[in-house]
């Protein structure tokens, strides 16, 4: 049975695969609405960048909320070395059919827990935290009502923004401290266990040669986002981040993780962003994550092209 997600997202090249791959997988979820978060790029981009990739997937029905154009308290901050000015730099996407729906998407998360039965439904983030935060302070009652929160974000050790933090938990510190303390069952997707999934010339190819419109995009996209990370001396290749996060809910067996505690620096300076991850044996008594640490890399990339092959 399909599991009932919203995606709360920042489109960022990778969150494209992330949206696509949730879309691709309509046996394990059932895709209840697109919010949108100021990360990768501004409010505005990543909002329309939503719009576009449900476009040119075909998916008209999906709604898409604009939520938070900023952090609770820290400055704004983008990704566009990384993503370009547009958030989706390298290639020509079609004009979006999708409309913003009415609403915040703050309050459309909360309408959406609290209006289906307790434990139907997850939330899937993949950009800062900013909006599950809100939610989580505007309707407490969603914490107990909800299956899970995936969130990728963090780090155990090296960030990728500054040496201690990862961008996401970077960008809204204080909201990844509100949504890793609340309560909810929370599934991590650390760096550690994303720079394992990493662009190669030959996963590149294998994409393309899927032949469809759609598959052509994404590898120019791709193409740009990976030139990106070349360019900045990383010759691993550009890390798929945020599709790890779906494919944990696509096939968790692909994956293996540990209960830790996992605590966020919120104080300004050289920490600001820092996820604290006690990953220490036994499990601490007051773990709040499985922290995933492992991937079946080809397993992954298996699964991305065979579920992409759909669209």
């Amino acid at each position: 049975m399909a599991r009932s997600i919203i995606l709360d997202c920042d489109p960022g090249h990778d969150d494209a695969l992330a949206l696509l791959l949730a879309l691709a997988s309509p046996e394990e979820i059932e895709l209840l609405a697109v919010t949108t978060v100021a990360g990768n790029a501004p409010l505005a981009r990543t909002s329309e960048n939503a719009r576009k990739l449900l476009t040119l997937a075909g998916r008209l029905d999906v709604p898409v909320y604009a939520g938070c154009a900023r952090p609770i308290l820290v400055e704004p901050a983008h990704a566009q070395a990384v993503h370009g000015e547009t958030g989706l730099d390298g290639a020509e996407l079609p004009p979006p059919r999708v409309p913003l729906a009415d609403g915040h998407a703050v309050q459309a998360i909360v309408r959406a827990v609290m209006e289906r039965p307790p434990g139907t439904v997850s939330l899937c983030a993949v950009g800062p935290l900013t909006n599950l935060a809100l939610a989580v302070l505007l309707e407490p009652a969603i914490v107990p009502r909800l299956a899970e929160i995936v969130v990728m974000g963090g780090a155990i050790g090296l960030g990728n923004v500054t040496p201690a933090a990862e961008f996401n938990f970077w960008a809204d510190p204080h909201a990844a401290a509100v949504v890793m303390g609340c309560g909810a069952p929370i599934t991590l997707v650390p760096l550690e266990l994303t720079h394992k999934v990493r662009l190669t010339p030959a996963r590149l190819a294998a994409l393309r040669a899927l032949g469809t419109p759609l598959a052509r995009v994404l590898a120019d996209l791709l193409t740009f986002y990976d030139g990106r990370y070349r360019a900045r001396g990383d010759q691993d290749g550009a890390a798929l981040h945020d599709p790890c996060a779906v494919a944990w809910l696509v096939r968790p067996e692909l994956f293996t993780g540990r209960r830790a505690r996992v605590a966020i620096v919120t104080e300004p300076g050289l920490c600001r962003g820092r996820s604290v991850v006690d990953l220490r044996p036994p499990a601490p008594e007051d773990a709040n994550a499985l922290v995933l640490t492992e991937v079946d890399t080809e397993g992954f990339f298996a699964l991305l092209l065979a579920r992409l092959a759909r669209l």
